[in-house]
């Protein structure tokens, strides 16, 4: 294999290829091709070449869809081979037998924190290969050529890594024990730890733990803890989620549409964005981002439509209460009868303290529903005692039509098209869709994907009296009788997956002036026309919304109402506006907290108030008050609603409501005194330019943004006692503002992490973040001519 690595400068022949005989023009007309490989390059197009532009994005034009995975697995291991590699680990669980039983990993991801041991029986359990078999039968042949091609791409930068050896661009784990080559049972492995993310992946630990009890009760847990587990969707942080706004002819004088979307997401670990365009002229050309180890993109744009995601607040699993065969407790009854579970198992190889691997061995248990599930150590109500268990079923654990409806999006040619997909594979795992088309004046938000198929009229038939507590602390999440057949998932004909609610009974909305998610229930898409009568499994409605939700709400409403004269000015308003880091809580409330805690407060208080009196609202790099308006506004946050405000949530106004703020209530003052301690207790002062703390720990750039939770909309929130940014931090992450224009689509992008896994972490590739944080919008090189003409552009051919 050859490998041919040419430097852009000025001008490219290629400037004006539309496709395959273009693309031999190039390479018969570029003398420095033709100096570099001979007169073969002549002769034949490569198969395979990845274009690099600006940083770093990687373009990848292929001839056919074995090569297009060949290079985009080798250009995602050329930039994060070693965070790919230990989630190839995972995935397969072995991170016991090279890191210890009860480490954890180190990285946020949509599977938490469990600890090793519990990912290696979980995955060992459910990602085995019938789960292969089972997924790579739904896939297209296309795709599994893909996922093949991938897997062989990267092995071919990872042998080029090895036979290059240590330096200082070497990958990190390059002499580490458990980097290997993979196949594809790899990424098969891959796409269901993707897919589990809103169901298994939340309860790893309480699934793999999940035993009878050697006495006649559960063990006891942290009361309250099981509400926190079931607060967040994704992972296991609540502010985990998306702004999504599309813009329709009615917001552009009849010019088409804007789309925005900006995942507020993790900055490292495999879960991460990853940018890139793959193409195969006359087949494919798509841009967008997906999850590491992904093969097909997930978010972004081909020449006809444009798509983006927020979290859904659908729920994505249930759980059903089992009565024990008394004396029997891994027997269960079920229509009268006595069926025992199924019981696999594991074993598992785990690295001692000295050095040594010893072997594990744990039994998991299972029902006609799916996996024992023992939340006893949350809330001993809710354990396997000698009466009862849990069992949960995740809907998307068998969903294998997820990333076939993403490869069908890639080359969807309308935005009827683009919709008339979504609805045929109802495969979106646990995400909220949000859509514009070429030459189309409507938007599209669809929460129509894979969701239990619960009626409100069989939860209430079907409820138990455990079933009535665990609704008090999620009453979306359907709880059932597990005894009574009739209490199963519903069929449905229509559906396209089992026990799944039917497209057409899901939330969708077509409009011509906009659609907005940021998180919140698909009941107030827009204001204008509420999406109602759905199952309460789908999340609820008349609900409050955030502040962030109530933000984005309003700044649709004004991006809308402005009339702008053409998509193109609209677009460059919206990229302006979507990057002001204003607090919509501090907007709302903060005048009403200090008038309260403030008056006839104590000296040391003063200073502080103040000081937040003085603060813009805004967490910019300068700003002074922004720290100190975080803390407090976690305080405050957990006072209750009902107590907090004088004026209560009203469904008819739901982007005023809740209002006026009971700043007088005196838990109030000791909100701020507490917030002000903590600050202190940081080693900062309540003062400090926000700059000075939120920065990146590598090379302290500062960023601006705060969390979701302070009620900002644009995001960047630090897990960090000392508030720097790394690869643990949360936020925007890929951003996007699409429209088509004359000359087809028109994208500008930030990727705020970059693609290299150094970039974060002190190494090179941090270009990315330097851009977002001067707020520099990439003008996307979509067409053969904007990648040839981009001043970074650098390429390498893989496969002549």
């Amino acid at each position: 294999m050859r490998l041919l690595l040419v430097r852009h400068a000025g001008a490219d022949t290629g400037a004006s290829m539309q496709g395959w005989t273009r693309w031999r023009r190039l390479v018969a007309g570029c003398s420095a091709v033709m100096a570099l490989c001979g007169a073969q390059a002549a002769d034949a197009p490569a198969r395979l070449e990845v274009r690099r532009t600006t940083d770093g994005v990687p373009h990848v034009l292929a001839a056919d869809w074995h090569d297009l995975g060949y290079g985009y697995g080798y250009v995602q291991a050329q930039d994060a081979l070693c965070t790919l590699a230990e989630a190839f680990l995972t995935y397969e669980g072995r991170r016991s037998a090279y890191f210890g039983a009860d480490a954890k990993l180190t990285a946020g991801s949509t599977l938490g924190h469990p600890a090793n041991n519990e990912l290696d029986f979980f995955f060992r359990a459910h990602a085995g290969a019938g789960m292969i078999a089972a997924m790579r039968a739904e896939q297209p042949a296309e795709l599994n050529a893909m996922i093949d091609g991938f897997a062989q791409g990267y092995n071919r930068y990872l042998g080029e890594a090895r036979a290059a050896g240590p330096g200082r661009d070497a990958p990190a784990c390059l002499a580490q024990p458990w980097l290997r080559t993979i196949s594809a049972d790899d990424i098969y492995r891959r796409m269901y730890a993707a897919a589990i993310a809103g169901g298994y992946a939340r309860f790893i630990g309480e699934i793999a733990n999940a035993r009878p009890p050697a006495g006649a009760t559960a063990a006891a847990g942290a009361q309250g803890a099981l509400a926190a587990l079931l607060a967040p969707r994704v992972g296991d942080q609540v502010g985990l989620g998306s702004n999504a706004i599309a813009l329709g002819g009615a917001a552009t004088g009849g010019d088409g549409a804007v789309l925005f979307g900006n995942p507020h997401w993790y900055w490292g670990g495999p879960d991460r964005f990853y940018q890139a365009q793959l193409t195969i002229p006359g087949k494919i050309n798509v841009a967008g981002v997906s999850f590491l180890g992904i093969p097909v993109i997930m978010l972004g744009f081909n020449g006809n439509v444009a798509w983006t995601h927020t979290v859904s607040d659908a729920r994505r699993f249930g759980v059903f209460e089992l009565a024990l065969t008394p004396g029997r407790p891994a027997s269960y009854r079920y229509d009268g009868q006595d069926v025992p579970m199924r019981q696999a198992d594991i074993s598992i190889d785990v690295l001692g303290a000295d050095g040594k691997l010893r072997t594990e061995r744990r039994t998991l248990y299972a029902s006609r529903f799916g996996p024992l599930l023992d939340l006893g150590r949350r809330n001993q109500a809710f354990g396997w005692s000698a009466q009862t268990a849990l069992a949960i079923r995740d809907i998307n654990a068998d969903n294998y039509h997820i990333f076939r409806n993403y490869f069908y999006w890639a080359r969807a040619r309308s935005l009827d098209d683009f919709i008339a997909i979504q609805r045929r594979e109802a495969a979106m795992p646990w995400v909220n869709t949000l859509a514009i088309g070429r030459d189309d004046q409507r938007v599209w938000y669809g929460d129509i994907g894979n969701v239990p198929n619960v009626p409100d009229r069989l939860r209430s038939a079907c409820t138990t009296a455990l079933g009535q507590g665990f609704a008090q602390l999620d009453g979306a999440v359907p709880f059932l009788d597990g005894s009574r057949p009739e209490c199963g998932w519903q069929h449905d004909a229509r559906a396209a997956h089992p026990g799944a609610m039917a497209a057409a009974d899901m939330p969708g909305l077509l409009r011509q002036d906009y659609v907005a998610n940021m998180n919140d229930s698909y009941w107030l898409s827009n204001p204008a026309q509420p999406l109602q009568g759905y199952p309460r499994t789908m999340g609820g409605e008349q609900l409050a919304l955030s502040p962030r939700g109530r933000y984005g709400h309003l700044l649709a409403q004004q991006l809308a109402g402005a009339q702008s004269r053409s998509s193109l000015a609209l677009a460059r308003r919206t990229m302006d506006a979507v990057l002001d880091p204003l607090s919509h809580a501090a907007v709302l409330y903060k005048n009403d907290l200090l008038a309260g805690a403030c008056v006839g407060a104590e000296p040391a208080l003063q200073a502080a108030c103040a000081q937040l009196q003085q603060w813009d609202n805004r967490a910019g790099i300068d700003a002074r008050g922004a720290l100190l308006w975080a803390a407090f506004w976690r305080q405050i946050a957990r006072l209750p609603d009902a107590q907090l405000y004088r004026t209560a949530f009203d469904p008819a106004r739901p982007l005023q409501t809740p209002a006026a703020i009971n700043g007088a209530d005196p838990r109030v003052r000791a909100a701020l005194a507490a917030a002000l301690q903590s600050v202190r207790a940081g080693g900062r002062a309540p003062d400090a330019p926000l700059g000075s703390v939120q920065v990146l720990r590598a090379d302290g750039t500062a960023v601006y943004g705060g969390c979701s939770a302070a009620g900002y909309f644009t995001v960047a929130c630090s897990h960090a006692p000392d508030g720097a940014l790394d690869a643990q931090t949360e936020g925007n992450s890929y951003l996007q503002v699409v429209r088509f224009g004359p000359q087809g689509v028109d994208a500008h992008t930030l990727l705020a992490h970059g693609e290299r896994e150094q970039a974060v972490a002190g190494g090179s590739g941090g270009e990315p973040l330097q851009r977002y944080a001067r707020k520099d919008w990439l003008a996307f090189p979509f067409s053969e001519q904007a990648i040839a003409a981009d001043p970074q552009l650098a390429r390498q051919v893989l496969l002549p």
